[in-house]
This record gives C-alpha cells, sequence and structure tokens, in this order.
C-alpha cells in the first residue's frame, strides 16, 4: 500500500509539470475569436477543427466574465444547435485552481473554450495555478483553446489589458499615436511571437495596437475583427468569419521622440478575410 501511495505521489507530480517547456510544437490549436457575434459558421469551424469524437467534452471556462451563468449558458447553447452534446463548465476561483480533480477535468477536455468579460479578471485567477500548467499540457497534447474577446486577449504571452498605461484625465489616452500609452501585462502565452488585440476594426483600435508594436517591435501585432476568429495551428494561421483580420510586424527605423510620438520607415502589413492563411513565426 505505501509503495503505491508513493507511486501515485510521483505520478501526480510528474503529470503537473509544464511539459510545454520541452514537449515540442504543440499537438493542439487555437481558435481565437475577435468577439461581437458568434455565427452558426463560426461555431461549426470551432466544433470541426477540434475532431470532437463522441467520447470527448468541451470545457467552458468563464472566469473573465462578470454574469459566468448566462456566458456559459449562451455558448453552451450554440455548440448544442451545432451538434455538440457533451458540455462542461466550471468556475474557477483562486482558491479551486489548487484542486486536482477540477484541474484535470480541463486538462482531459477537447475543446476548451474561454468567455468574454476582462482578462485581467482571468489572469488574476489562473496565473502560477495548477489549472495555467493543465490548461498548456491539454494545449500540448492536442486539445483546441477557444476563446472570445476577453479570452482571446489571454492567449498571447504579452497581453494588453485593455487599460492604459499611465493614469490620466485623458477621456481618450488612446487618441494620439504614442509611444507607451498601452499597459501590457502576463497572459497565458499560447503565442510567443504575437500579441493579440479583439474587436478591431469595429472599436478602431488601431492606435492601441500600433503603439504595443511600437514597445515590442519583435512581435507580430495581430487585430482581429469581431464575428471572425483566427485558426493558429503550427506556424500557421488561418482566417475564419466574416469580417478581418490585420497583421503588424517589423517596423523598421523605429523612432520614439521626446513627447513620445512614434515614427518608422516601413512596417509589414497584411489584412486578411475569411479562409486566407499566413505564418506566424
Amino acid at each position: 500500500m505505501i509503495r503505491k501511495n508513493i507511486l501515485w505521489i510521483i505520478l501526480s507530480l510528474l503529470t503537473s509539470l509544464p511539459v510545454f517547456a520541452d514537449g515540442g510544437a504543440p499537438k493542439g490549436k487555437l481558435f481565437i475569436i475577435g468577439g461581437g457575434e458568434r455565427g452558426e459558421e463560426l461555431i461549426k469551424a470551432m466544433i470541426s477543427e477540434s475532431n470532437l469524437t463522441p467520447d470527448d467534452y468541451i470545457m467552458v471556462l468563464p472566469m473573465s466574465s462578470e454574469l459566468p451563468v448566462e456566458s456559459t449558458e449562451a455558448i453552451a447553447k450554440q455548440f448544442q444547435a451545432s451538434g455538440a452534446k457533451h458540455i462542461s463548465s466550471i468556475n474557477f476561483d483562486r482558491a479551486m485552481t489548487a484542486n486536482l480533480r477540477l484541474v484535470d477535468s480541463v486538462r482531459r477536455a477537447k475543446l476548451i473554450f474561454i468567455t468574454g468579460g476582462d482578462q485581467n479578471r482571468f489572469m488574476s485567477i489562473v496565473k502560477d495555478s495548477e489549472l495555467y500548467t493543465a490548461l498548456h499540457q491539454a494545449y500540448q497534447q492536442g486539445s483546441l483553446i477557444a476563446g472570445t474577446s476577453a479570452g482571446a486577449a489571454i492567449m498571447s504571452e504579452k497581453m494588453i489589458t485593455g487599460k492604459p498605461a499611465h493614469s490620466n484625465n485623458d477621456r481618450n489616452p488612446f487618441g494620439q499615436l504614442k509611444h507607451d500609452i498601452v499597459e501590457i501585462s502576463e497572459g497565458m502565452g499560447f503565442l510567443k511571437n504575437a500579441i493579440v488585440d479583439q474587436h478591431f476594426i469595429a472599436r478602431s483600435r488601431y492606435t492601441r495596437l500600433f503603439s504595443t508594436l511600437a514597445s515590442y517591435p519583435k512581435l507580430a501585432a495581430i487585430g482581429i475583427d469581431e464575428g471572425t476568429a483566427l485558426l493558429v495551428y503550427k506556424n500557421k494561421a488561418t482566417v475564419i468569419g466574416k469580417a478581418q483580420v490585420l497583421v503588424v510586424k517589423n517596423p523598421r527605423k523605429l523612432n520614439v521622440s521626446k513627447t513620445g510620438y512614434i515614427s518608422w520607415d516601413k512596417v509589414d502589413f497584411g489584412l486578411y478575410i475569411d479562409r486566407q492563411q499566413f505564418k506566424l513565426n
């Protein structure tokens, strides 16, 4: 009995290790939705790309939302209307992220959906927890990780929090294209070489994204519009949905003036629509 208990402890410790660190390229996919209306085509594409079998289930994580029950019910109805049958949800708080039984149920889900709301709320619960590790393990082992709005923002290692970097009384803190106007925090890090913004064209978030690119010029800055998703598998990104995805990267002769204004000579710029693809580093 003692030997069995020791073996169980060793196995538990091994399964809690961050296998994504040395596990090579993830086998899973990312389905990053820019917020807004999720059409039937988007939901069906998400389910199809997850390769759900009759024994698999979907896990909804609503921690970003102030209305977790309503958010879960809304996406669950859409999944069910598109043929999905097994849908679960856990609204974790910080203490629950240490519950290995609950965490394991997330790790084993074939499709994990992160709702909209406040990305900072989600990360405050998940960061440096067993749940954070489990989400990376699920992605590494082949699960599809999906998120909308705030659930899209958390996908990158450098996360746009949605807040201005400096507290002031300006009603429009992103009204000028200046350096360091965007607050950046730590996201989930599924995307290492890109940073994501959402509701992009609908809310004209160009200055926010361009300022972020100036702060992190080695990253690709990606703006995903509403009703549109970016499917990421290995180094290939495919646009799915009714609107567009904008990508800006590699600013040349980047300069920041004494007053904070940004300039650059050239930048790689791409604008993509449904089913078009581009590569990520």
